[in-house]
């Protein structure tokens, strides 16, 4: 454990972990004092600040729900080829700031995604895959209930074209470009070249009965409280100027380090993301999300009020998700709100701290196919990551974020790296 001083407002310097701390219960309860004691020093109460917040958040509710009560979509629907063509309206874009969330319709021709849906199919097939899978490799998606759901699956010819192709390098480029990555003389990341992150597959056939996932968030756990950088990063809660917290703000996210857990990931994305190999009906077990990109300043002051117990994060702890939940959490989950309809080819996307969730559904009509895709710019992170995501693709390993499966080591039709384009040599780290 170290301190940090803030010598900018004179503020009791903070505790700080770096590594997890052996003792969970008694640093929650030092750092729950010490966060008190800056924001006193601050000449506000821990109350006043949490009230600014829970009134920016409330109010961002009370339009979420008047959209609905309108018979309008809450989640932000923007074509590919406007965002290709840079002509995304002002209303769009203020739309998606507020929201936080998107779909993007026709982000690939509905003809390619079936495609790669099929090429799949064929790529497991063909290397036996179902004959040699032995069940889920995490607890986390292992409770989804169907076999499988999640195909830890990397390496597909289908996976690396759609991470390398420059529809995709379009619309991430365009979500990084929503966010500050500029500030105090740093560059906290390039908007304009993302880190090829490899992700699992979803599919989902007709019939299934799913128990889908709860309320959750995933960018990190006791350490956003607990590390030097999270702490600054979260800095304006911390010393009582609420009012300036912005979500979009990617100060001292993208350096220093993570408490190790199952769901962890070791990039900085800017906003998760799956793109459609299937159609899928809204009420299909899809994905939820509370689309308010500002409840994560309520996530993270709700523990320091008193009536949750001294050694106790709101249910946060190392080695599981996030929760967000009825019991601490009951005004943000008011806003829990599901895709639309989408059609093979479109992609929905999430900013990193957002509440999500998968609906659960007992015998779903059609299949439930994805990709998983984020955006995560290069930065000091991706760029550190980056390395071991070149072994493992060499390999045909799981990437290290992930279960040590490895089903792909001895596949044949693996994406080859002598088909890499410039856009995923740039997200390898190979240029």
């Amino acid at each position: 454990m170290s301190t940090i001083n803030d010598q900018r407002h004179a503020l009791p310097a903070l505790p700080n972990w770096q590594s997890t701390p052996e003792d969970l219960p008694k640093a929650i309860r030092e750092i729950k004092a010490a966060l008190r004691a800056r924001i006193a020093a601050s000449g506000r109460t821990v109350e006043e600040v949490f009230a600014v917040v829970e009134r920016r958040v409330a109010a961002r509710i009370a339009e979420i729900e008047a959209d609905r009560e309108r018979g309008e979509e809450v989640w932000p629907v923007i074509d590919y080829a406007d965002i290709a063509a840079g002509a995304v309206s002002p209303e769009q874009l203020d739309k998606l700031k507020r929201r936080g969330c998107l779909v993007v319709r026709g982000h690939f021709p509905r003809e390619q995604a079936r495609a790669w849906d099929a090429g799949i199919v064929d790529y497991v097939e063909r290397n036996g895959f179902f004959e040699n899978y032995t069940g889920p490799g995490d607890d986390f998606f292992g409770s989804v209930g169907s076999k499988p759901e999640i195909y830890p699956i990397y390496w597909s010819q289908a996976q690396m074209e759609a991470r390398q192709s420059e529809r995709m390098a379009d619309v991430q480029r365009f979500l990084n470009g929503l966010w500050r990555h500029e500030s105090d003389g740093a560059r906290w990341f390039d908007p304009e070249r993302d880190a090829l992150y490899p992700d699992r597959i979803r599919r989902r056939p007709p019939g299934t009965d799913s128990g889908g996932l709860g309320t959750h968030c995933d960018p990190g756990t006791l350490d956003l409280w607990m590390t030097r950088e999270n702490q600054r990063a979260f800095r304006h809660l911390f010393d009582g100027t609420p009012e300036q917290y912005d979500p979009w703000d990617a100060a001292f996210r993208t350096t220093g380090p993570q408490y190790p857990g199952t769901t962890m990931c070791s990039a900085f994305r800017t906003f998760q993301g799956w793109t459609a190999l299937s159609d899928m009906d809204h009420d299909q077990g899809v994905l939820h999300t509370v689309p308010v990109p500002e409840a994560m300043a309520y996530l993270m002051l709700r523990p320091l009020l008193p009536d949750v117990p001294e050694d106790d994060m709101c249910g946060v702890t190392t080695n599981q998700v996030f929760p967000a939940s009825e019991k601490w959490h009951p005004l943000l989950l008011k806003a829990l709100s599901g895709i639309p309809d989408v059609k093979a080819g479109d992609s929905v996307w999430w900013h990193c701290d957002m509440i999500h969730s998968v609906a659960p559904v007992t015998d779903q009509k059609g299949w439930g196919n994805v990709m998983y895709i984020p955006a995560a710019p290069w930065c000091p992170r991706n760029e550190q990551y980056a390395k071991s995501v070149r072994d493992a693709f060499l390999t045909g390993s799981s990437p290290s974020d992930f279960p040590e499966e490895h089903y792909e080591r001895s596949w044949s039709g693996r994406f080859d790296p002598a088909d890499l384009n410039e856009t995923g040599r740039r997200g390898l780290g190979l240029d």
